[in-house]
């Protein structure tokens, strides 16, 4: 391994130059402007792996926006591991809030500022250049089989991410999986991310007239379909921040006493939480800490409200509609489906008399948990480990991803969520950046799994 770490130390500023050149493709996934830029992203990555030498380069095509496929099988008896990723980026409105060019990545105190830096481009550039440390630095062939699928929908919810699983079902199998789109814990803190909230979304629609009424002429003779749906809102939760739709837990997979002790052992510090919220005080289900809240406690929170005039000034009137967007986030073992029929059953049942209401599911994924028994997962840690110099924690998160799901249940392997990023790294915001530091070491770490791995029969 001496030659793999010598020769990422040696190129170290080659590999960031070429991240920068990768980064200038405005690869924006959900903008139809941009469906040229995600064909020629795809192609500068294959162009990278054909470089490396790959046994076989395919840009995948979908319904939507085209994937990218590598192999290399020189390891034979050893194991195989497929590496997911995906090279689409989010949009970069507001532009002006940038304090450079989103697409011209820019490197200002041991960070690299651009669209894309660390969601997904820069995670993905990790392995492939821990790849080539391998094939140019060592002993010109890799420890193990390694497979490379990287979408161009993921900042758009995978939406055909399921059909390719299953259209390359015979070429995506491996051993293990690998995703790298993920946090660490902290600055300095390796960290493998075992747990992910699903997600279920709904609007909360109620009617009521059949057009906007003259508050006076009908005020208090008919219901308010705005007050009625606060009414509804005000009974989702109770006063110790319980969700109160009936059968909304009964599936909750329940904290064990040593996964509390991991996640309280954790240096998590509430106040400074709090200062990156701007929130007065923390607040949440009763009987749980913060990280147990977000990370594997389900919620139901209000995400937008729409009813009646909301322009400058006044005007009286009765609106007829009135809207919430709602979203809940699921924990092993809800599901989208189920959470959405108890919502449905329940507003119905406490929605004021004089309206009527409809709740419209909008989209949903399936929460994830590792199985962190295997021994994959101990020699992830310890490869983390070597590369950091500390110790790999174990973590969760509150958000969704859920082409985890889609691919742990497609390979039905043991998926490793291996992230490099930080929690305050703008990845969807202006000034998105990279830790430079983590980047390097993020590549020694992924050379490291793949030696670790060869050793795993």
């Amino acid at each position: 391994m001496d030659n793999v770490l010598n020769y990422i130390d040696t190129h170290r500023e080659r590999f960031v130059r070429e991240l920068v050149e990768w980064v200038r493709i405005p690869s924006i996934s959900s903008l139809p402007e941009h469906k040229g830029d995600l064909v020629k992203n795809a192609e500068h990555l294959a162009d990278e792996l054909r470089r490396l030498g790959a046994d076989r380069v395919e840009v995948l095509p979908t319904k939507g926006h085209p994937a990218v496929f590598a192999e290399w099988n020189h390891a034979p008896g050893k194991p195989t591991l497929l590496i997911y990723g995906h090279h689409d980026v989010q949009p970069v409105d507001p532009l002006d809030l940038w304090e450079s060019p989103p697409f011209e990545a820019t490197v200002r105190d041991g960070r690299l500022y651009g669209r894309g830096v660390v969601d997904d481009k820069g995670q993905v550039w990790i392995h492939v250049k821990a790849i080539e440390a391998f094939l140019k630095g060592g002993n010109g062939k890799l420890p193990i089989n390694i497979k490379l699928i990287v979408e161009g929908e993921e900042e758009i919810g995978s939406a055909h991410l399921a059909d390719l699983l299953r259209e390359h079902a015979e070429l995506l199998q491996a051993d293990y999986v690998c995703v790298s789109d993920t946090a660490m814990f902290g600055r300095g803190i390796p960290s493998l991310c075992v747990g992910l909230r699903g997600l279920a979304y709904f609007e909360i629609h109620v009617h009521g007239p059949s057009g906007d009424l003259h508050s006076g002429s009908f005020g208090g003779g008919i219901a308010n379909p705005a007050n009625a749906l606060a009414c509804i809102i005000a009974r989702l939760h109770d006063d110790e921040g319980r969700v109160t739709v009936p059968g909304f837990y009964d599936k909750v997979r329940v904290l064990t006493e040593q996964e509390r002790e991991e996640i309280a052992s954790l240096p998590h510090d509430d106040q400074a939480w709090l200062a990156m919220t701007g929130a007065p005080a923390t607040f949440g289900e009763a009987g749980f800490s913060t990280l147990e809240r977000i990370w594997a406690r389900p919620t139901l929170d209000v995400n937008g409200l729409k009813s009646g005039f909301q322009g400058e000034g006044a005007k009286t009137i009765i609106p007829a509609t009135a809207m919430a967007k709602v979203s809940c986030r699921l924990v092993p073992d809800q599901t989208p489906d189920e959470i959405g029929r108890l919502l449905a059953d329940y507003v119905q049942r406490i929605a004021p008399p004089g309206v009527r209401v409809e709740v419209k599911p909008i989209h949903g994924g399936l929460p994830y948990l590792a199985p962190t028994d295997h021994p994959v997962y101990e020699i992830a840690r310890r490869a983390f480990s070597k590369a950091f110099g500390t110790k790999t924690v174990f973590i969760r998160e509150g958000g969704s991803i859920p082409f985890v799901r889609t691919i742990a249940d497609a390979t039905g392997k043991p998926c490793l969520l291996m992230g490099f990023g930080q929690p305050d790294e703008n990845a969807h915001a202006p000034n998105e950046w990279l830790d430079l530091e983590n980047f390097h070491l993020g590549i020694k770490s992924a050379a490291h799994l793949y030696d670790e791995i060869a050793n795993l029969s």
